[in-house]
């Protein structure tokens, strides 16, 4: 039987929260009988888009995280609901039965994500259901994915081969630990760009005191001798090297043209991304 699973791009997330907007105008004042009671208006994000800033001055960017459930193939919701309350579908999407949940706040604190919330009104543990409702009705996609504008969301129906074949590319990530238990269905491209740190810098020279950018350096990072990355700087004598571990310690950066390495200097890389300046050439 074909299996529904996420995949997100970070990369492409640009945070304009129309996948926020369409989850919201789906299920506020909506009761969608088997698959969820109608979201409150405020104080729940089915789809939760977290932002993490990465840089000093100058170099600084912004990451883009949209969290919905997870649909874990061992989700800690299952095991901890009473009376079947949370179930999984054949199909993989994991549902809170509007019904027969009433009362387990509990809940909310078995999902290691964060992805369920508590509605006090109706005294009921509620998170995204993936739509089921629209897809069960023949719709190829749920709200979230039609109204992202970047292609950052997308929603795939295949065999279960196919989606352990993702689980092994280390092109795609999930959240937690790289063994984690709970085995999720949300798949994540470029997490890096949220999760791990850059060093950036530039190359300028100076000539009868006029200073100018340097453009096609080759600039290499090393560590423990070993070269990690190779670009070479932009038209703006930029560079940039990511995806490197925090607290990774220290990194030399050798840069030069192709023949020879005109200079060389060491970053200590701790929690946070750096950015070296200018290096003067």
């Amino acid at each position: 039987m074909k299996n529904w699973y996420f995949v997100i791009d970070v990369a492409k997330c640009e945070n304009c929260n129309n996948c926020f907007l369409a989850c919201k105008d789906e299920h506020c004042g909506n009761d969608w009988n088997g698959y969820a009671a109608s979201q409150p208006l405020h104080g729940q994000r089915w789809m939760n888009i977290q932002r993490k800033e990465r840089g000093e001055f100058p170099v600084i960017d912004v990451a883009y995280l949209p969290k919905p459930c997870m649909h874990c193939d061992h989700a800690p919701c299952i095991k901890a609901a009473k009376n079947g309350a949370v179930f999984k579908r054949d199909d993989g999407l994991v549902i809170i039965d509007p019904e027969k949940a009433v009362g387990q706040k509990g809940l909310v604190a078995a999902c290691p994500y964060g992805a369920i919330w508590w509605n006090e009104d109706k005294n009921l543990p509620q998170k995204c259901t993936g739509c089921a409702h629209l897809l069960d009705d023949g719709w190829k996609a749920p709200r979230c994915v039609q109204a992202c504008p970047t292609g950052a969301l997308s929603i795939h129906h295949a065999e279960a081969d196919r989606l352990n074949q993702i689980r092994r590319d280390p092109e795609f990530s999930t959240l937690g630990k790289a063994d984690n238990p709970t085995l999720p269905r949300v798949f994540y491209k470029n997490l890096y760009r949220y999760t791990r740190c850059f060093i950036a810098g530039s190359a300028a020279t100076r000539k009868q005191d006029i200073e100018e950018c340097i453009f096609g350096l080759t600039v290499q990072l090393r560590k423990d001798g070993k070269r990690v990355q190779k670009t070479v700087t932009d038209a703006f004598g930029d560079f940039k090297f990511d995806g490197l571990a925090p607290h990774s310690g220290i990194y030399r950066i050798d840069i030069g043209d192709k023949e020879s390495v005109t200079k060389t200097i060491e970053v200590d890389l701790g929690k946070k991304s750096v950015s070296v300046g200018t290096i003067w050439i």
